[in-house]
């Protein structure tokens, strides 16, 4: 099976102004290097806006209409195994909004079964993610990339969500990633949200160390608005692009679903 060669990486959001927050970064896989084409905000996507429900529709139909791709997606797409009440990972994501009619619900739920404490799943852990799936500052990405992003494309069985599910040519395919786990591994990890020059000079750091040696390049009119975009979250969506492509170029990592914790946990992609 043949790799997909088209690539987006998304920065995500659970705001109610979700399409103000999002951004994607889209690109090509030529000879064996990342070339990313473009990066823009959610909002600026066909029949999106800045509100949440409105931005994620049109999210899924961006998806939807790639068919052959690979998409890095920034919020988990599973918790803890302990905290899941289904034998499979699809049951979960079915019987989800049911379970948490509300993102409060949701963590309260979480916290309650946790014994009050934030757990983090095998992933998390092996991959030095920052954060429980559902911590105060993530549970609502977790929440509304679940329900209103995997959910709706896992119902209508048009992507394939990786690792719980096989990979399989001419549809998406869907990866969690974390940059934060990502720049930890190509230890280029270094405070770059914020408005300093420093932080400036801190994304300059990490678009360089991607282009130098790890088969990144950008689109000229790109390096400007990466550097320049205070939040990181422009350059957030290209490291997960980054992720996404390190990963398909990796195909025993892609080629079975997964088995034990991770079939239920699921997978950073780092």
């Amino acid at each position: 099976m043949s790799y997909p060669r088209r690539i987006h990486g998304i920065d995500f959001s659970g705001a109610a102004d979700a399409g103000k927050c999002i951004w994607i970064a889209s690109g090509t896989i030529d000879s064996g290097r990342l070339h990313i084409d473009a990066c823009r905000r959610a909002d600026t996507l066909p029949g999106s806006s800045h509100e949440r429900d409105v931005c994620l529709a049109a999210l899924c139909s961006l998806i939807m209409a790639e068919k052959a791709c690979a998409v890095g997606l920034d919020f988990p797409f599973s918790l803890p195994k302990d905290l899941i009440q289904t034998r499979s990972w699809t049951g979960f994501i079915r019987s989800f909004p049911n379970r948490y009619p509300t993102p409060r619900r949701f963590r309260a739920a979480c916290v309650r079964a946790a014994n009050d404490r934030e757990r983090k799943r095998a992933t998390d852990i092996e991959c030095r993610a920052p954060f429980s799936p559902y911590n105060l500052r993530l549970y609502r990405q977790t929440y509304h990339g679940i329900r209103d992003v995997l959910r709706p494309l896992v119902q209508k069985g048009q992507v394939c969500v990786l690792p719980m599910q096989r990979a399989q040519s001419g549809k998406p395919w869907l990866l969690e990633i974390c940059p934060a786990s990502t720049l930890k591994r190509l230890d280029l990890y270094v405070p770059y949200k914020g408005a300093t020059s420093a932080h400036r000079r801190a994304r300059r750091r990490i678009l360089a160390g991607l282009q130098r040696e790890n088969g990144l390049s950008l689109a000229p009119v790109l390096r400007p608005v990466l550097i320049g975009e205070p939040g990181g979250d422009a350059l957030d969506s290209v490291i997960a692009a980054y992720a996404a492509y390190r990963a398909v170029l990796r195909p025993g990592l892609l080629s079975a679903p997964a088995v034990g914790v991770y079939a239920l946990e699921g997978l950073i992609y780092a």
